[in-house]
């Protein structure tokens, strides 16, 4: 019998193998990459015709334009005054589409029941899965890269506007190392965009939006939680508060805006360990995503 399986009418509605079959086995090892591709070029024509999305951008592309007139207000501290605000534009809008499409690239299949009719031939639901982030990844680079451009076109403007700007700088307007500080907002978005799947995977969406920004925040502040463990007089505590500082996401080894708009060095090794971090976290989370889905009962 052909491996396709198309011809067996037991998978005549549709696209996914029943919950029953092959229950408990993740089976990555064997995803069709072509099927894959094909969810994830869908996921992503979906999120060009959605208006939310251009507005996000949109809103983030002016914000970035009106920093020029935000940094003339702080005599001598411009520059830092844009980049600052150029950063973190990139950030929180790349946070908000990584959060709030990721929690309905799943739910909205399943609501609206076309989970059983989206290809006319089944696929493994990891396949489904795996081809819904990278979508989703697919949309969030090429607005994060959007929003990239335009805030460099605000720097070179800058530059024209006032030609003296790096000689008074303490990193030149448009500093390469920027795109060290972006890098790690990519992975970090990719990050919490898994999550976000993962939630969406047994959970409403409000509920899944709330999950992973409290995350989010909670990440950001893991290195508090460390901390806390060392001065705390109960060792139970201490220990609990151990577990999550390794358990949880630590969003905050992403965030180097501070460094790199201060002219710090961030040295390559501190990216290229940082996005390895990043990516295995998010494989193990797709891999939980993969587990929770595998068993989910769509009737």
């Amino acid at each position: 019998m052909s491996g396709v399986a198309h011809a067996d009418p037991r998978y005549a509605r549709g696209l996914l193998r029943p919950a029953g079959e092959r229950r408990g086995r993740l089976a990555f090892p064997g995803v069709r990459m072509k099927v894959i591709g094909l969810v994830a070029v869908n996921v992503f024509k979906e999120s060009v015709r959605d208006k939310v999305l251009y507005s996000i951008v949109a809103f983030a592309v002016m914000l970035m334009s009106t920093t020029y007139l935000i940094g003339q207000l702080t005599a001598g501290q411009d520059i830092k005054i844009i980049k600052d605000l150029g950063l973190a534009s990139i950030s929180i809008f790349g946070l908000l589409i990584a959060i709030f499409i990721g929690i309905g690239l799943v739910w909205k299949e399943v609501e609206k029941r076309s989970i059983y009719t989206l290809l006319p031939k089944p696929m493994r639901r990891q396949e489904f899965l795996l081809g819904k982030y990278f979508g989703l990844v697919l949309t969030l680079v090429i607005n994060i890269a959007v929003m990239t451009a335009a805030f460099y076109l605000v720097l070179v403007l800058m530059r024209l506007l006032e030609p003296g700007i790096d000689a008074v700088s303490a990193a030149p307007a448009t500093d390469a190392a920027m795109l060290k500080a972006i890098a790690l907002v990519v992975v970090e978005q990719m990050l919490v965009t898994a999550i976000a799947l993962f939630f969406s995977t047994f959970s409403s969406p409000f509920l899944s939006a709330l999950l992973t920004a409290g995350l989010w925040v909670a990440g950001h502040f893991n290195s508090d939680l460390r901390n806390f463990g060392a001065v705390v007089a109960s060792p139970t505590l201490a220990q609990l508060t151990r577990a999550m500082y390794y358990v949880l996401p630590n969003f905050s080894a992403f965030d180097v805006k501070s460094q790199v708009v201060h002219a710090q060095a961030v040295p390559a090794s501190y990216v290229a360990l940082t996005c390895a971090y990043g990516l295995t976290y998010i494989a193990l989370v797709l891999v939980g995503a993969a587990a929770i889905f595998a068993r989910r009962d769509f009737k």
